[in-house]
């Protein structure tokens, strides 16, 4: 029932972490990166903060110094530079693209899993892996020799894939506070845990933010970028955190960055519903191929599971599983 619990927690993570590069097209252009970044974020701590404020102050008494620094960077990387990447790429690039892109993040998670974690990468995982990086190249057009993608393009294309990056880091550095939480610290709350995550982050951010001169571009801004901006920080910061947070204590950095092929699959879908952007056969397989991808990265540990979970008690395990 626990495993359940987090892959609903995670699906719901994802699918709305996905509809962040829509909601940033209705203000891409109109604000600042900066500027959409500090006011989501504030908008999200006005909604979190009435909910958690005697848990948090008791919450930063305890926190060891390990646990500030793996705190500032979650901060960092899955917020600050992950949105700086994204929005500098969303003004090269489509949002489409963009989108599906961020399915490389399953990728570079297992394989930052691997590395930093030691989570055993198996078959499967190399198979989802190979999945994820044949249906970028598609994506890219390499396999069509009539495509002619423009250097703006690329650029922007490669920013994203660094927003990919930077998620993928954040997943790793997520598992490595809950494991640390499930030893010898308290573990945190995931409200204080967005709440913490999402101060550090507009803290850091309020300096670039205020050197682009937010408030005349605010003051000039229509209800739709008012409504992405409410979008962007209690949903697609608060409430998707918070079920990150609550997921990434019951899965391993595998089993979540599985899950994670979630986000280009809603903004695939909302790039055509809602931008009625266009897209063509290769963007529909390379994302099919990312999705399978995804199942393939999740598949196997699942299976592992299942045998475990079905030997008979009593049987001593084998040496090296």
């Amino acid at each position: 029932m626990e495993r359940i619990k987090g892959y609903v927690y995670l699906l719901c993570a994802f699918g709305l972490a996905g509809t962040s590069v829509v909601a940033a097209s209705f203000v891409n252009g109109k604000l600042g990166t900066f500027t959409i970044t500090s006011m989501g974020l504030l908008f999200s701590l006005v909604c979190l903060l009435p909910f958690c404020m005697g848990q948090l102050l008791r919450t930063i008494r305890a926190l060891s110094a390990r646990q500030w620094l793996l705190l500032f960077c979650q901060a960092m990387f899955g917020v600050l530079l992950f949105r700086m990447f994204l929005l500098y790429g969303l003004t090269r690039t489509s949002s489409v693209e963009a989108g599906i892109l961020t399915g490389a993040t399953p990728a570079m998670t297992v394989l930052l899993a691997v590395l930093f974690l030691r989570e055993k990468m198996r078959a499967a995982h190399l198979l989802g892996v190979a999945g994820t990086v044949c249906g970028i190249l598609l994506i890219q057009g390499v396999f069509m020799p009539e495509s002619r993608f423009s250097n703006e393009h690329m650029v922007g294309n490669i920013l994203v894939l660094g927003a990919a990056g930077c998620e993928s880091l954040f997943n790793v550095l997520s598992r490595a506070a809950a494991v640390q939480s499930s030893g010898k610290h308290e573990a945190i709350h995931p409200v204080v845990q967005t709440t913490l995550v999402s101060a550090m982050a507009w803290l850091i951010g309020l300096v670039p933010c205020l050197a682009e001169q937010p408030l005349a571009a605010l003051s000039g801004m229509g209800w739709q970028g008012w409504l992405a901006l409410v979008w962007y920080g209690p949903v697609v910061t608060a409430l998707a955190f918070i079920c990150w947070y609550a997921s990434i204590r019951h899965c391993r950095a595998s089993t979540a960055a599985a899950f994670s092929g979630m986000m280009p699959f809603t903004s695939l879908t909302l790039s055509v519903w809602l931008l009625h952007e266009q897209a063509g056969w290769p963007q529909w397989a390379g994302g099919l191929l990312v999705i399978a991808g995804m199942v393939l990265i999740g598949m196997d540990w699942e299976s592992k599971l299942v045998r475990q979970t079905q030997m008979p008690a009593g049987l001593p395990k084998k040496s090296g599983t």
